[in-house]
């Protein structure tokens, strides 16, 4: 029985366009299985995600005081519709412009907290209920964090949920890094900043994971839905960016590492699903439409725009999404972690 997986990049605001496309195949599963119940968490085997991905991928899989997923798909949603605009405008001062950002981060981290505890609480990293692998970078010992559901019960390393997608989500520039704290009887501290940073797509990192999986062996043992949060590549000209300094490399660097990062993952995959007949690999990347493509433009217009957006890439790839319903439903049964 194969594993399945379910990954979901970095993007900021832009995880808006994959919660669309999943609340698309949540609707799907949910008439295919016959359970008017049914939520994305309960058909996958590994949720991966990095920066926004991980925010979803961890709402999937929360659990409820009935051991059940607590949010659907919309509800996870939800999360960027409501407090988007309050995330992303807490703490900037436009009156400074360029002036503060030199000196600081573009947000204050208050209402992303506040917000993280108000969906998670105090669920802990053991409490979801499915595996997972939620990227971020420790950037006092240089080195990636990979948050596992499955390595939190059997290392007894645990976390709040809210602590380690606070540290998932520190983009830099955007917010500050965060310093995180295992919970007892261990005390890890972690100095992290987004997980973006060096793996925007985390589908690769959820494939090496899932080899440890009893069963698992390589690729044609594996289901890959792996899901982008749109793309708009900027070209620059090198008459334009061959004089630039520090200052103004500092967004474009972080724009091409990010998206630079998800194509070559997407390049990776390929590769080795072309190693086996019949490999189960979908990358859904949306298409940002007339929405726009800034991580952190959470104004009322530009929601309404990525939630049209989004719903209209669901329509789009309705065909893709009906094969995945079908695989998802038709592959029944668990693995366990070795």
């Amino acid at each position: 029985m194969a594993i399945k997986i379910l990954s979901i990049d970095g993007g900021g605001i832009r995880g808006i366009l994959p919660g669309e496309i999943l609340v698309s195949l949540e609707h799907k599963l949910k008439v295919k299985s016959g359970n008017p119940d049914a939520r994305i968490g309960e058909y996958f085997d590994l949720i991966a995600g990095t920066s926004t991905g991980a925010l979803l991928g961890a709402a999937y899989i929360c659990p409820n005081k009935q051991g059940k997923p607590k949010f659907s798909a919309q509800q996870a949603v939800n999360f960027y519709l409501k407090n988007g605009q309050t995330v992303f405008g807490s703490g900037s001062w436009p009156y400074l412009g360029k002036l503060r950002l030199i000196r600081s981060e573009k947000y204050t981290t208050n209402e992303l907290e506040r917000s993280l505890k108000k969906y998670f609480g105090k669920i802990k990293l053991s409490d979801l209920l499915k595996p997972s692998c939620f990227v971020s970078y420790d950037i006092q010992i240089r080195e990636q964090i990979i948050f596992r559901q499955h390595s939190a019960i059997v290392r007894n390393e645990d976390f709040l949920v809210r602590d380690l997608l606070r540290g998932c989500t520190a983009a830099p520039t955007y917010f500050e890094p965060a310093r995180i704290y295992s919970l007892p009887p261990k005390n890890k501290k972690y100095v992290l900043i987004d997980g973006g940073m060096v793996a925007s797509d985390p589908a690769l990192c959820a494939y090496s994971e899932a080899i440890k999986f009893d069963g698992v062996c390589g690729i044609k043992d594996m289901i890959i839905v792996s899901l982008g949060t749109g793309k708009q590549l900027k070209g620059y000209k090198y008459k334009e960016v061959k004089d630039w300094g520090i200052f103004n490399w500092a967004r474009p660097a972080i724009d091409i590492a990010v998206n630079g990062g998800a194509q070559m993952t997407h390049y990776y995959l390929k590769q080795i699903s072309s190693t086996a007949e019949n490999t189960k690999y979908y990358r859904i990347q949306p298409k940002l439409y007339n929405a726009d493509s800034a991580m952190d433009n959470a104004s009322p217009e530009n929601l309404r725009k990525l939630k049209k957006s989004g719903q209209k890439n669901a329509e789009n790839f309705d065909h893709q999404l009906e094969e995945i319903a079908t695989i998802l439903v038709n592959n029944k049964g668990s693995h366990r972690y070795h």
